[in-house]
């Protein structure tokens, strides 16, 4: 019997200090406070639950986007492989062929003439520079050999193809005569090419289907903004959301 008396009293001493507190007004107080405390710190707690989980469900978008990329150049390597194989092909037969020999100048100015034509319909960025090389290509024809002549029409091919595959930035002009001012290029490949004043203030996007600039507002103005950081090695790289200047598939059928 013994050991069931000290249980008990313990018991009954805490049942009197609970009714003590209890009817003591600045303990319940105390009692209040400490329970607004927890109840501050569990909210605390769940807001830094919705922010790690809104920071998770941005890493699986970018970690999302990347694979999108990742399997974009997977589709795009064997096509490049292929027209490179192609051009092997070709030197080859230039080498071998006596009527292909014949045929070259007529196929070199072709295709010189089909990327003059590509040039003018695209986006109009660095559009002198571009055309520049295609006017290279056709005073210096008479200076050199068939193979030569036909590697600077190459080079000047794969300079172009190379536009689509980078971002670029620069400062540069817009506009002639007194209209003429000092803005930023943005280009993403061949799919985006916009600009901003120096202020920031203005700034437009081209639009292919209707070859003029349409205005940006400020959401997208600040967009691109962060995509002149990027290219100028100024910020990491991240998603832009910016209007699009000529659709994809269109890309893809130039190419």
């Amino acid at each position: 019997m013994r050991s069931f008396r000290q249980p008990c009293l313990l018991c009954l001493l805490w049942l009197g200090l609970v009714t003590a507190a209890s009817a003591d007004p600045a303990v319940r107080e105390e009692a209040r406070q400490a329970q607004r405390s927890q109840a501050e710190l569990q909210a605390r707690i769940d807001a830094a639950d919705d922010a790690s989980r809104a920071m998770l469900e941005e890493l699986r978008e970018l970690e999302r986007a990347e694979r999108r990329l990742a399997r974009e150049n997977a589709e795009l390597a064997p096509r490049i492989e292929r027209q490179a194989e192609s051009l092997r092909r070709r030197e080859q037969a230039l080498d071998t062929l006596e009527e292909t020999r014949d045929a070259l100048p007529a196929l070199q100015a072709r295709m010189v003439d089909r990327l003059e034509r590509w040039i003018e319909s695209d986006m109009p960025f660095l559009r002198e520079e571009r055309l520049a090389r295609v006017a290279s290509l056709r005073s210096r024809i008479g200076e050199l050999s068939a193979a030569e002549r036909w590697e600077r029409i190459v080079e000047a091919w794969r300079a172009e193809l190379e536009y689509g595959r980078e971002v670029d930035a620069w400062r540069g002009y817009l506009g002639d005569g007194e209209s003429r001012r000092e803005v930023d290029y943005l280009r993403l490949g061949r799919v985006g090419f916009y600009y901003l004043t120096p202020d920031g203030r203005a700034g437009r996007a081209w639009q292919a289907d209707a070859g003029s600039w349409a205005a940006l507002d400020e959401t997208q103005r600040r967009e691109v903004r962060n995509g002149l950081r990027i290219a100028r090695d100024r910020r990491a790289p991240e998603l832009l959301s910016v209007p699009l200047s000529q659709p994809l598939e269109s890309v893809e059928d130039d190419t």
